[in-house]
């Protein structure tokens, strides 16, 4: 019998199942694909966001703000990297510069006092590589880039260190709540006081097989994004925002703590919710708008491609309710700014129970992978053995740990998230024979 069941492996859940372990109550993480983040969470920009731009008053925004704060409280002590780049909303249009003005307005409504318009001059001064087609923008100082795979990996590695169960490979199939709920899964039936629906891009499911009722519907919105390769980073530090439009934040051209440069991500509707492809079509533009904005990349290789999807709803705020007599929590529709809000959202849902148990008293604070290139890396320390991707600076350790521990890789995805491997320029051409004989038999396809 468990204090509290957590649906869904993604960065919310991995956050939920931390908080609520930490406040002392017992909980299991139910996971249905082979490993975590195998959802929405494995596709994303990887910015810690202010919240300048989020709705006034809104939900999103004040989780935004709480995660955006423990994550900077936190960070340092779980090993957490954060690449202070800031960023600028710019103009590209005489349309797009007369709604700065507008942004900065409502930044400061929102509690972000450092942004401010700044001047064509100054964000060539500040990028020099940039296109002088560029009108003007916004500054915005604190938003930053972080690891988006070792955050909640790191989450989750405290809730169980500190207690908690992961149940991967489980699916929740139905529930019924009779003053507890006993939750039919396909590995068995599980107990448990409180449930807390995490499970994105099924949430709607879920709420179904839970209650008999979608209380919300999800509309799976598809990004695909451009990854250049390493040399690619020299030529921008900034993240570079577009002035946002109703339905979406637009495309982004941005750093990203592992040394490349990021483009994306599109918006394009569609009904699967685990069909993550590309088009050739849609990527030349892509590679389009990047050079557009930043004419260096014209001949630069790309190194990758991918595509995640979001779990957005019929209406653009968080889908969120307590259903206080069935002892059941949703946090639903958690789209883009989720990375960011995780922590918030944790710090949100544990309100509702708050005072119901007793916290830990010296919790135990696991350390992430070290995957930043600005930060120190394990092959630049004695006993590594071996280098076994080039590309990235994978080593022998690092693959070896990512297979052990409390919540060891399951798959390949799973094993790529927590070391990078094969996922450098040659995508694995060289190092997957290396990695198939260390990982034989322990991982699913």
């Amino acid at each position: 019998m468990f204090d509290v069941a957590v649906v869904g492996g993604g960065v919310v859940g991995c956050a939920v199942a931390r908080r609520f372990t930490l406040q002392g109550a017992r909980v299991v993480l139910l996971e249905k694909g082979a490993d975590i983040l195998s959802g929405a969470s494995k596709g994303n920009s990887a910015i810690l966001h202010t919240g300048f731009d989020a709705p006034a008053g809104s939900l999103e925004l004040a989780c935004m703000q709480a995660g955006y704060r423990e994550y900077l409280e936190i960070r340092e002590r779980l090993g957490l990297p954060l690449l202070e780049s800031g960023a600028v909303v710019a103009a590209w249009s005489e349309e797009q510069h007369a709604k700065l003005a507008g942004i900065e307005v409502a930044a400061h409504a929102n509690g972000v006092a450092d942004v401010r318009l700044i001047s064509r001059d100054e964000i060539l001064a500040r990028e020099p590589a940039l296109s002088g087609a560029v009108l003007g923008g916004v500054l915005v100082p604190g938003e930053y880039l972080i690891d988006p795979w070792s955050a909640p990996l790191v989450y989750l590695l405290q809730a169980l260190e500190n207690g908690a169960e992961v149940r991967r490979n489980t699916e929740v199939l139905a529930g019924r709540f009779d003053g507890a709920w006993r939750l039919e899964t396909s590995t068995g039936e599980v107990r448990a006081a409180y449930v807390i629906n995490c499970a994105g891009l099924f949430g709607d499911v879920l709420d179904e097989r839970l209650t008999g009722v979608r209380q919300f519907t999800i509309k799976p919105r598809k990004g695909q994004f451009v990854v250049f390769d390493k040399a690619a980073a020299r030529h921008l530090r900034t993240i570079l925002l577009p002035v946002p439009e109703e339905r979406t934040k637009g495309i982004v051209l941005t750093p990203t703590v592992f040394g490349n440069l990021l483009v994306g991500p599109t918006a394009e509707e569609q009904e699967s919710r685990d069909r993550a492809d590309t088009d050739s079509a849609t990527l030349r533009m892509l590679v389009d708008k990047a050079v557009e904005m930043l004419p260096a990349l014209r001949d630069m290789p790309v190194t990758a491609i991918y595509a995640g999807i979001r779990p957005a709803t019929e209406e653009k705020k968080y889908r969120v309710r307590h259903e206080v007599g069935q002892n059941y929590i949703v946090l639903g529709g958690i789209r883009s700014t989720g990375l960011t809000a995780a922590l918030g959202l944790a710090q949100h849902a544990w309100g509702f129970c708050a005072g119901t148990y007793a916290a830990v008293a010296a919790p135990v604070w696991p350390q992430a992978p070290r995957l930043a290139e600005h930060c120190a890396r394990d092959w630049q320390e004695v006993g590594y053995s071996e280098i076994i991707c080039h590309c990235e600076m994978v080593t022998r350790r690092e693959i070896e740990a990512a297979m052990e521990g409390a919540l060891p890789a399951t798959d390949w995805g799973g094993l790529k998230r927590r070391t990078r491997a094969g996922m450098g320029r040659c995508q694995g051409f060289y190092c997957n024979a290396a990695l198939t004989a260390l990982c034989a038999g322990r991982l699913h396809d």
